[in-house]
């Protein structure tokens, strides 16, 4: 079937199960059983598969493509909340990091000093050095599936300047480029064979002796909760900036699922106080204007027409995206903005740019202002301000190698994982590096764990299941929907006023006794609507207490870390302090009361003094 022709309807068909064809004959991977002897099937007669990846952006397709090429007669699943078109990945627009062209001075090196000295020292170097080098040859593979990549005259990758960097190492697509690298991570998925499960929320993790045992999903669309046995999970669910819910870039689903679930399971999430603000989302909601507009040469104008940021950094506008979000901040606090309160703004301008460039290059942040702010960038600047946008903490990953986990059978990649490769603040750039690099990482090492592995009992989370049941149950019996979403922009109002990019200790405190409040009324709601099918106030719920728990995990942290560094700002204590905090914070859930704990930063080849490698 050709490309163009290739439609929703013919997706779901050839590509899309349900949780039935996992129960056959003792679960999916016995179909393969002939095929290689040493696979042990499922004999409890609970569905399952050998593999099951969480989450369709970038990151989990091209885990499940990892570990179908690496062990083809595995099965490996995709759960995903929505269409794979629909996520997070699809959303980023600037480009990919990673160097292509080594004639200009750069280096995996020096792009690994930049993502340390940008991520404010807080990143583990020998993570980052691996991550570098396998930028590139991610990059290619994209090329060689066929991503559209915008090209040179010579008919190379084109690239451009992002923040942070030293070098022109960002490879892009116009300014979709990950529209573009999302729908080629899809093509390869679906010509290899992965299977999805759509419309499957993941609702928690069973483990048994310290192994993963299962997972626990919900068919949105039947209401049916369902354990499913599998031999190694990848947590490929995004980050959990919805915690910041009424001023965010990300999508609806961006709920941190994968991450609350591996906290619960007990696992460790780490540095979750570290959440990024990008420095231009509109003014109405704050979807992104990409750093793609700066790096082209955009500026930013306060209400005196002043580009402002020469004033706080040497790079102007293509400083680091910390550094860049405080400025615009402190132009408001100042006076020199515009409007009032939340509907704060200051203006970014490519006007001057051209039409040709604007419709050319940047044809999406164009749409963009025309949709949210009725505004074509081609006549004039739009309104924005800072945004919540990127997760720098996450789920606690062992080792870069193979994404794993301190639990067997679990492997985390992209967004929802921490091996710290981002420190404080990423690099505008290494997101999209990240998802394809990490995801490719977790296939690879859950298909060398599957391949030797054996299914478990499944009664942890026959009894999850069972207890999530129960609980659905008990919260649909009544009470007002409003009720919850009125406690979800009272969540994500109280995050932006006291754990935004300004913070000191007592805004913290002041934000750890409203989350106690928020926590104890979020367990005492109730759902007036108790139907299975297509019940999305329930989807809402689940989101609403993931949330609620970050939250509570990155107020801790935050609260203890007194210093400042990246994207944690703390007013009361404005320096970093590397004799105290050059470490990460842990955050886990023991009896459900939350505890933190730290880690050293791993510290190889770069000096902490800013100095560059030689």
């Amino acid at each position: 079937m050709s490309e163009q022709n290739f439609s929703r309807r013919d997706f779901l068909q050839s590509a899309c199960i349900g949780v039935g064809a996992l129960s056959l004959s003792g679960g999916i991977s016995s179909a393969f059983a002939n095929e290689n002897k040493g696979i042990q099937t499922n004999t409890s007669g609970l569905p399952s598969c050998d593999i099951l990846i969480i989450g369709s952006g970038g990151s989990g397709l091209r885990a499940a493509v990892a570990a179908r090429k690496l062990n083809p007669n595995l099965s490996v699943i995709v759960a995903t909340k929505m269409m794979p078109s629909r996520n997070a990945t699809c959303m980023a627009e600037g480009g990919i990091n990673g160097v292509t062209d080594f004639s200009n001075g750069d280096s995996h090196k020096l792009h690994a000093y930049d993502t340390i000295k940008g991520g404010a020292y807080l990143v583990d170097q020998d993570a980052a050095l691996k991550f570098c080098e396998l930028a590139t040859k991610a990059i290619h593979e994209l090329d060689y599936n066929g991503a559209l990549f915008s090209r040179t005259k010579d008919g190379d990758v084109a690239q451009r300047m992002m923040g942070g960097a030293s070098k022109r190492r960002c490879n892009y697509s116009a300014d979709k480029s990950g529209h573009i690298i999302m729908h080629a991570c899809l093509d390869d998925a679906i010509s290899a064979g992965v299977k999805f499960l759509m419309d499957h929320e993941l609702l928690d993790i069973g483990v048994e002796n310290g192994k993963c045992e299962g997972v626990v999903l919900r068919n949105i669309q039947t209401g049916d909760i369902h354990p499913v046995l599998c031999k190694a999970i990848v947590i490929a669910t995004g980050g959990y900036t919805r915690i910041f819910y009424n001023r965010t870039s990300t999508p609806y689903i961006a709920t941190g699922d994968g991450v609350a679930a591996a906290l619960r399971a007990g696992l460790g999430f780490e540095d979750p106080e570290m959440i990024q603000f990008h420095p231009t989302g509109v003014q109405n909601g704050g979807t992104l204007i990409t750093e793609a507009a700066r790096g082209e040469g955009g500026y930013l104008l306060n209400n005196k027409g002043e580009r402002f940021m020469k004033n706080y950094h040497e790079k102007a506008e293509l400083a680091p995206r910390d550094v860049v979000a405080r400025a615009i901040e402190i132009e408001i606090r100042e006076g020199r903005g515009y409007g009032e309160g939340l509907g704060s703004y200051v203006l970014c301008d490519v006007r001057h740019l051209g039409k040709d460039t604007i419709m050319n290059k940047l044809p999406k942040i164009r749409h963009t202002a025309l949709l949210f702010q009725n505004i074509d960038l081609i006549e004039e600047p739009v309104p924005i301000r800072p945004t919540a946008h990127y997760s720098m903490g996450g789920i606690e990953v062992s080792k870069i190698d193979d994404m794993s986990t301190k639990i067997e059978g679990i492997y985390v990649g992209g967004e929802a994982g921490c091996i710290s490769i981002h420190g404080a603040n990423r690099l505008g750039g290494n997101s999209l590096t990240d998802a394809v690099v990490t995801g490719k990482l977790a296939g690879e090492g859950a298909s060398n764990y599957a391949k030797d592995a054996k299914f478990l009992e499944g009664k942890n989370v026959l009894e999850l299941a069972k207890k999530w049941q129960e609980r659905f149950k008990n919260v649909t019996t009544g009470g007002e929907t409003n009720q919850m979403y009125a406690l979800r922009e009272e969540l994500g109002r109280q995050n932006w006023d006291n754990m935004g990019i300004f913070r000191t200790g007592e805004k913290l405190e002041k934000l750890a006794k409203a989350l106690d409040d928020i926590q104890a009324r979020y367990n005492e709601l109730k759902i007036p609507d108790p139907s299975l099918v297509m019940n999305t106030a329930f989807t809402d719920y689940v989101e609403l207490g993931n949330l609620i728990l970050l939250s509570r995990c990155a107020c801790l942290a935050a609260i203890n870390r007194l210093e400042s560094r990246g994207a944690h700002t703390r007013e009361d204590y404005p320096k970093r302090d590397d004799a105290n905090f050059l470490k990460h914070s842990i955050v886990t859930l023991k009896d459900d009361k939350l505890e933190l704990g730290y880690k050293d930063v791993v510290v190889t080849e770069f000096s902490l003094d800013g100095r560059k490698p030689q």
